[in-house]
């Protein structure tokens, strides 16, 4: 018997029974969209993941950081004396930058500088997250801008600033302290067009606020330092503008979202005038309190040639006595999660589709009773007990067909639903929250389909063993 009559016969007794069909095609539906649906919360998550790694320098990037001489990693302050330094305080100065674009395989090596700085914009201020960096490693962030927007000039006299997406809810009214995580409400400011004022000496801008006889608009953007001994001194107002604004909407996060950054070497230049003769916040200094005659990054950020020197190089600059964090060791990390996660997540679609096939074999089981005869019939004229198995598998196969490829478009619709419904800030990741791959979708079409054929297996077999003479004598 050719395989078409077999197909042909096989739809022909389904149809018959469209009740009982639909409904065991329904639980193949209902479990591969369970199973799918399921693995897919997984997969965006590991897709936000890779997301969010690309816009922080991808699987070749290296994070290199200070240390002092207690063991402790070197961000954002340190006390350094001048007379007896410690071996094992490292410090990521310029020197130290030079000497990490000298090292093999290193095919870049910036200074990043991070820093807290406060905006005002009328009744509103902000505490922002700056970043400082040079035009190569803004450029190397593939930082995707709204359009009109650019990267900050790195000949610019003024402080350009591109704000993330997410900045605006940082603002909050400065009498009442509420913002937009207290009222839902967004400030009156649009970032793209609007100036601001910038104050990097918080200290003195809150020694103000607490100074009743403090009149901060006289001072402006003038900068004025003076004032008679005891009275607290001014900070000054720098006029800033956005040279762009991160894609995405307030409530689109990703791995930029809540940065400003702006160029290196102008955040540097109006630090040392703001803070000449005094130390710069966030930077080493003598026990006398001095600043430190070099001036410390935050972090150096490096790119290796090639992924597979990522390890090697953070094993040397360990040795040089820096401490290194690599994208690459993140994902590896983040990887054993996420099998479990998907692991347990798709355990739980399984289920559904082992109920599923216990109603295919039901459904199977309950067609070779009723076609009892029909079975000798086709053993009397000469059918064999292979074509009687393939009749059957055939049945089975096809239900769990059927049902996988309603099964796999019911997925996409309730992934479709998910991620409009559920947005990835809500659950601390970026991107979609529901990702379904090509190689998911013929999977588990696949396994639908293996399903059907092993739930189908034993009562094909029962068939098998019928006796001709019983069967046809059976009422």
């Amino acid at each position: 018997m050719r395989w078409s009559d077999l197909l042909r016969m096989s739809i022909s007794s389904l149809r018959r029974r469209k009740l009982r069909t639909f409904l065991t095609v329904l639980g193949v539906v209902i479990g591969t969209a369970s199973i799918v649906v399921m693995i897919s919360l997984g997969l965006g998550l590991q897709q936000s993941m890779y997301e969010e790694v690309e816009q922080n320098g991808g699987t070749t990037s290296l994070t290199v950081t200070g240390k002092q001489g207690d063991g402790m990693s070197f961000i954002s302050y340190g006390t350094y004396d001048s007379g007896s330094q410690e071996p094992s305080d490292k410090y990521i100065t310029d020197e130290v930058i030079e000497q990490l674009r000298a090292l093999e395989h290193v095919k870049s090596a910036n200074p990043v500088l991070n820093i807290s700085a406060i905006a005002l914009k009328g009744k509103y201020a902000a505490n922002l997250d700056l970043y400082g960096m040079t035009p190569q490693e803004l450029e190397s962030r593939n930082i995707e801008l709204l359009p009109g927007g650019s990267l900050p000039k790195p000949d610019s006299t003024e402080l350009e600033l591109v704000f993330g997406n997410m900045v605006l809810t940082n603002f909050y009214e400065e009498n009442t302290g509420r913002g937009y995580w207290d009222s839902g409400e967004l400030p009156d400011i649009d970032l793209a067009e609007d100036q601001l004022f910038l104050i990097l000496d918080q200290d003195a801008y809150y020694a103000s606020q607490s100074s009743p006889g403090m009149d901060m608009s006289a001072e402006g953007s003038s900068g004025a330092e003076g004032g008679s001994s005891g009275q607290v001194r001014a900070p000054k107002k720098y006029v800033v503008h956005a040279s762009g604004v991160v894609a995405g909407g307030t409530e689109e996060y990703n791995a930029n979202s809540y940065s400003v950054f702006c160029d290196l070497d102008t955040l540097r230049n109006c630090l040392q005038k703001e803070f000449r003769g005094r130390a710069i916040p966030g930077q080493p200094t003598t026990k006398s309190g001095k600043p430190y005659k070099q001036f410390v990054y935050s972090s150096a950020s490096v790119q290796a040639d090639d992924m597979d020197h990522v390890e090697e190089l953070s094993t040397v600059i360990r040795s040089m006595g820096y401490d290194v964090s690599t994208n690459i060791e993140y994902i590896n990390s983040m990887k054993s999660q996420f099998a479990m996660v998907q692991a347990v997540l798709g355990g739980i679609g399984a289920v559904s589709l082992l109920v599923a096939a216990i109603g295919i074999a039901n459904t199977m089981m309950m067609s070779i009773y009723e076609r009892t005869k029909e079975i000798g019939v086709m053993k009397v004229i000469g059918c064999s007990l292979k074509n009687i198995r393939q009749l059957f598998l055939l049945e089975a196969a096809f239900i769990g067909f059927v049902g996988g490829i309603a099964g796999n478009i019911l997925s996409l619709i309730l992934s479709g639903v998910i991620n409009f419904v559920v947005s990835g800030e809500s659950m601390g990741v970026s991107g979609s929250l529901s990702y379904i791959p090509v190689w998911l979708i013929l999977s588990s079409l696949g396994f639908a389909v293996l399903v059907g054929m092993a739930a189908g297996y034993f009562p094909a077999v029962r068939a098998m063993k019928l006796s001709p003479l019983a069967a046809i004598r059976n009422e």
